[in-house]
């Protein structure tokens, strides 16, 4: 265990991160697989800018890269292009 009341803070602080962006990841991850589970065109349509600004502000926060999130929006739109 730390010793140093400085490392103690930073122990908390990291906790409290990991928690914030691990629920932040998880609630992404949802979204980009209830859209992929999607056979509707028009209601895939109209979810896919909610998960694109979910997925934006993933990749600012640097909670995914945001490469990751780039190739993540491509493969969506493309899915949504392929349904009937």
């Amino acid at each position: 265990m730390a010793n140093h009341k400085a490392t103690l803070k930073s122990t908390r602080q990291s906790e409290k991160r990991r928690l914030h962006n691990r629920y932040y990841a998880k609630t992404m991850r949802n979204a980009v697989r209830q859209l992929r589970a999607m056979t509707n065109k028009e209601e895939a349509t109209a979810l896919y800018p909610k998960v694109q600004k979910l997925l934006d502000k993933m990749a600012k926060t640097r909670i995914i890269h945001p490469n990751k999130a780039s190739n993540l929006k491509s493969k969506l739109c493309a899915a949504i292009a392929k349904m009937a």
